[in-house]
């Protein structure tokens, strides 16, 4: 049976057919600038590069393409399920599940606390019922591996009433991603995932740490939306909430457009002033641009800073785990973290470490220094193994 893995955005669908029998990729390809002119597609058929216009630019126009390149395969009357990435889940989703119209009003429930993600991921997923309607559809949810929190790590100090009727908590985020790098971790180390105490940093243009205990998040750094934590590529992370107040009232925003900047005009990009691209930053850097600079030793001070505390939560660190786009091809913020960690033991094998880029994975810490790892993410087959397991367990 393949699995079709989607991964809905707000003007996007990012796809992958597998076929986790023989770890075959079927095909792979994504749709971009949907709801505009200029949308399109590009899909990687076996091999074949393939690009096509969305003359409308809607879901419901990828999926047909989408669907055309199945055909062409002779696989789509195997595609038996469809994964979908689902953003927010609440308190609810505590794991993959079988998407009906109850479970679909509950993502639409969560809209408030994700009104950037589930909207898009609800309108994907409607369109996507359509295209393939005889295959069993899957929610698979960031926040569902990070319910494992203890009660300590995942409420705010704030009036009480706030979580109980608002659902005001700390949620997490990314977890495919990091469930999937600790359990490959494990195997690069030999050691079982139950034993082990790991912290895991997806750095991407969305950046979070995790701290696992035996493969569970029992603390992580995003919270009650994926603003919290981290300095990411156009996000702030953590800033005092008392700034919205304050430069609400000194530049005339409002709320809500506070909101957005810490969103869209902060992290690397407000820092800099030139760029949210790691790639970008680190070259300008290299030429002496102040902005960049303090960019990168932003980036890199708090992330050590936050996967430090993760040994608060964890009593003790077995390995450090990077992924992501950043995590997986930057070996001068890999090394400057691993430097600042020196406290837990930490410290970078120079060759190693230049060696892991562009797919190129391993330990890259020094001898007798505490294990440190890149492990390439692989969302779409973490999802696709979730839906299966599901599916499975379902039948059984």
């Amino acid at each position: 049976m393949w699995t079709l893995v989607l991964n809905c955005g707000s003007s996007s669908v990012k796809f992958a057919l597998l076929n986790l029998d023989d770890d075959r990729v079927g095909l792979s390809g994504l749709a971009e600038r949907l709801g505009s002119a200029g949308a399109s597609a590009r899909l990687d058929v076996g091999g074949e590069r393939r690009t096509a216009e969305l003359g409308g630019g809607s879901y419901a126009e990828a999926f047909a393409v989408l669907a055309g390149a199945l055909d062409d395969l002779g696989v789509r009357a195997q595609v038996g399920a469809v994964g979908h990435r689902v953003v927010h889940g609440g308190e609810r989703f505590h794991a993959p599940v079988r998407l009906t119209d109850e479970v679909l009003g509950e993502i639409r429930a969560c809209v408030p606390l994700a009104p950037l993600h589930n909207p898009a991921n609800i309108a994907g997923i409607e369109a996507a019922q359509a295209a393939f309607p005889d295959a069993a559809h899957v929610a698979v949810f960031d926040t569902a591996f990070h319910q494992t929190m203890p009660e300590v790590a995942y409420r705010y100090p704030v009036p009480g009433d706030w979580y109980r009727q608002h659902g005001v908590r700390r949620y997490g985020f990314h977890g495919t991603s990091h469930a999937y790098v600790a359990a490959r971790a494990a195997e690069v180390l030999g050691r079982p995932l139950a034993e082990l105490n790991l912290v895991t940093a997806h750095l991407g243009n969305g950046c979070s740490v995790c701290a696992v205990a035996g493969g569970r998040s029992v603390d992580t750094s995003m919270g009650l939306t994926p603003l919290e934590g981290l300095v990411m590529g156009t996000r702030s992370g953590d800033v005092d909430p008392g700034l919205h107040d304050y430069i609400a009232r000194q530049a005339g925003l409002s709320l809500s457009e506070v909101t957005s900047a810490l969103n869209k005009e902060s992290g690397l990009l407000g820092l800099s002033g030139l760029s949210n691209d790691m790639r970008e930053l680190e070259e300008a850097a290299g030429r002496g641009h102040a902005g960049a600079r303090l960019a990168l030793d932003v980036f890199v001070y708090r992330l050590a800073k936050q996967m430090a505390g993760m040994a608060v939560a964890l009593g003790r660190v077995d390995a450090l785990v990077f992924t992501g786009g950043i995590g997986e091809n930057s070996a001068p913020v890999r090394a400057a973290v691993l430097a600042r960690l020196g406290v837990l033991g930490a410290a970078a094998d120079e060759a190693a470490n230049r060696a892991a880029v562009r797919g190129q994975s391993g330990l890259i810490s020094a001898p007798g220094a505490l294990p440190a790892l890149v492990i390439n993410t692989n969302e779409e087959r973490m999802i696709a193994e979730q839906t299966r397991a599901l599916l499975a367990e379902v039948k059984a």
